[in-house]
């Protein structure tokens, strides 16, 4: 298949391996911010072609990953209702929140719907005028042109019983907010490529020259992933911090405009919790005005929802790059896919399923005996 087969290529591969060793001569450490970069990363053992020198990080780039507890809460709050159908993408059914999760409001007889689509959900409420439908608006700007497509669809269809309990978050704040912590150990950065591939990179130019880290966009199989930190490692030996484009094939400089066009009108910019972080300042998007009759958490009355995470879950740490997921003394024991503590563990983009399900057998010995 084009555009996939040849970034699988193992010669092509190892002979970036190979270029990335000839050309390191110091300690460095770089994060991949998606976690579709983690898996690929994990499932395709890209670490072990890597020289000793480097160090891969994960960051908060899985959207289900860092939805706050207390969403997924105001979610189950809302699908137990009677005269409620509740549409989500399969992927959030099974997250946990503070007692429960989606999957059990559905056992328990709640409508709860997976879609594939948020105009999936627009469809539902046109055919089912005595019912409310709420949407789980989830992700990064990868998602966000779609579920602000079907605010907007439904408010051109007139329809009084749509909603989204909207919980979108913004990659290059995120990076800031990790580049500006005393504790920050990250040289340089893989951004997520389809993320750009919306929003274009103008955004993280500013941010490269401000901290002096190299940022390259980067795709997700493995010799993207290669090539992005074959660009990073080579900007931080020449002492440069620009921002490159790997992921030529999908990203312009600009980005999608009329996808922008459109976010800028039905969103607008808000301060947003992120699981395991906290509050990043302007992170996020929330309805604007014109569109906040949409807007499930008003509709519901669920904004004063707050809930604690589980004291056994260091996921903020692994989503800040500070902890590796086989470093928890929870991984693998008292949370595994069957029964998650926290988000990583459920997501197919968590770094905690990573390495549960690709990572434990690269771990030494000595790890595998402690997980």
């Amino acid at each position: 298949m084009r555009y996939v087969d040849e970034y699988r290529d193992q010669a092509a591969a190892r002979s970036y391996a190979k270029l990335i060793r000839q050309i390191t001569t110091r300690q460095w450490t770089i994060m991949e911010i998606c976690g579709g970069q983690t898996h690929t990363i994990v499932k395709y053992g890209v670490e072990e072609l890597l020289p000793r020198e480097l160090t891969l990080v994960h960051g908060p780039g899985c959207p289900v990953c860092v939805t706050p507890l207390e969403t997924i809460d105001k979610a189950i709050n809302i699908a137990a209702r009677p005269g409620v159908i509740f549409a989500s993408f399969g992927d959030m059914l099974r997250v946990p929140g503070s007692k429960k999760d989606l999957l059990s409001v559905k056992a328990e007889g709640g409508d709860v719907r997976i879609v594939y689509s948020p105009l999936d959900a627009v469809r539902i409420a046109q055919e089912n005028p005595e019912k409310k439908v709420v949407f789980l608006a989830v992700g990064f700007e990868t998602t966000a042109p779609a579920n602000a497509m079907s605010v907007w669809q439904a408010k051109k269809l007139g329809l009084k019983n749509f909603s989204i309990l909207c919980s979108h978050v913004l990659v290059p704040p995120a990076m800031e907010a990790l580049l500006s912590s005393p504790s920050s150990i990250i040289q340089g950065f893989l951004a997520a490529g389809h993320v750009c591939t919306v929003m274009g990179y103008e955004e993280y130019i500013p941010i490269a020259a401000r901290y002096k880290v190299p940022i390259v966009v980067t795709g997700f199989e493995p010799v993207d992933i290669l090539q992005g930190i074959y660009l990073t490692v080579k900007q931080l030996e020449e002492g440069r911090y620009e921002v490159e484009n790997q992921y030529a094939r999908s990203v312009r400089r600009e980005g999608n405009v009329s996808a922008k066009k459109l976010l800028s009108e039905v969103f607008s910019t808000i301060d947003r919790k992120w699981r395991g972080i906290g509050t990043i300042p302007m992170s996020g998007y929330g309805l604007s005005e014109l569109y906040a009759d949409y807007d499930s958490e008003k509709v519901f009355s669920v904004e004063e929802v707050t809930a604690d995470e589980s004291p056994l879950c260091i996921a903020g740490q692994v989503l800040q790059g500070f902890r590796k997921p086989h470093e928890c003394t929870a991984f693998g024991r008292e949370c595994t896919p069957e029964r998650p503590l926290g988000a990583p563990m459920v997501s197919s983009e968590g770094a905690c399923a990573a390495y549960y399900h690709f990572g434990r057998l690269r771990l030494s010995k000595a790890e595998r005996d402690r997980v």
